[in-house]
């Protein structure tokens, strides 16, 4: 049974070789002390691996170590980048921080237990070279009192998967991360609660100048169908941000449908109540990795989405 650390087949070299040049060409590369890239990706169902460089049709689950190295090789183009839909078994997550080496971190979340949680976990993996921890991780909670103040009873019960709050630091700036995904429920309506309620949390701790620090950035899967729809409002209602670069049609999220919005990077800007984010915002964008990951194989996009992922990560750039 091969590892992840043993030299891979010549294919899978070149596949990672072709995957390493077009990423290149469409990331912006790390400049010491000059600029920080953050990211958001949903990978899907990240849990146990095959320890097979190729799966077979029989094999569950499908992700294999050609898979791990692929999203390996996507992963260390950034500094920090919010993962979710980590499982229970984190073999594959630690098959890709052996991949990334020592100066590679990681902190997460207990399993979300319950059916509505799926098993999940948050995470953030971060290359230690470029950030470091500053002090504060949390779990998100709504006050009970805040079930009324929201209004409809938006927020009788609290989130299915709790928001993860981290804050990170890179040369002496410090900033705050929380990821979420927001459960997608049998029909969209079901979501509003929920974006309700953390776009409210958000705007109350960010307004706080008690607050560890008012350097917001939420990011991760907000299940919002599509650009400008209600429960795009919803998030917004805040006063949260998205910029113009990560509203672009051509930015997709799903390598399935063009026209969804799940995932999102957003803080908040021009708010009287809120202090602006202090990082000066470069550039975003997505990474489609549908043409460059496994493409020797010959694969549909369906098993394409169990060995990498049904979400493209999502980027932005800021200057330091």
């Amino acid at each position: 049974m091969p590892t992840i650390l043993e030299t891979p087949p010549i294919e899978v070299q070149n596949n990672l070789l072709k995957l390493g040049k077009d990423l290149d060409l469409k990331i912006p590369s790390k400049k010491l002390d000059k600029n920080l890239l953050i990211a958001s990706w949903n990978i899907r169902a990240f849990g146990n691996l095959t320890r097979k460089w190729v799966s077979d049709d029989s094999d569950s689950p499908k992700r294999d170590l050609h898979s791990v190295l692929c999203i390996a090789e996507i992963i260390k183009r950034f500094d920090v980048i919010a993962v979710q839909e980590v499982k229970s078994n984190i073999r594959a997550l630690r098959d890709t921080l052996k991949v990334l080496g020592n100066n590679w971190s990681l902190i997460l979340t207990d399993v979300s237990k319950g059916d509505s949680g799926n098993g999940e976990r948050m995470a953030y993996i971060f290359d230690t070279r470029r950030v470091q921890l500053s002090g504060l991780a949390g779990e998100l909670v709504i006050p009970n009192e805040w079930t009324q103040k929201i209004g409809n009873n938006a927020m009788d019960e609290q989130f299915v998967r709790t928001p993860y709050a981290v804050s990170f630091r890179s040369n002496k700036q410090t900033f705050i991360l929380v990821t979420l995904h927001i459960k997608y429920g049998k029909k969209s309506a079901d979501r509003i609660k929920e974006l309700k309620g953390i776009a409210e949390w958000l705007a109350d701790w960010a307004g706080n100048i008690n607050a560890y620090h008012q350097n917001l950035i939420t990011l991760g899967d907000f299940n919002i169908d599509a650009r400008g729809d209600l429960l795009d409002e919803t998030f917004l209602s805040e006063g949260l941000y998205v910029p113009i670069q990560l509203q672009n049609k051509e930015v997709t999220r799903s390598i399935f449908n063009k026209t969804k919005y799940y995932d999102q990077i957003a803080w908040f800007n021009n708010n009287n109540n809120i202090p602006n984010l202090s990082l000066e915002f470069l550039n975003g964008g997505n990474y489609d990795f549908v043409k460059t990951a496994l493409v020797n194989r010959n694969i549909s996009k369906q098993s394409l989405s169990y060995l990498i992922s049904d979400h493209y990560p999502l980027w932005a750039e800021f200057k330091l």
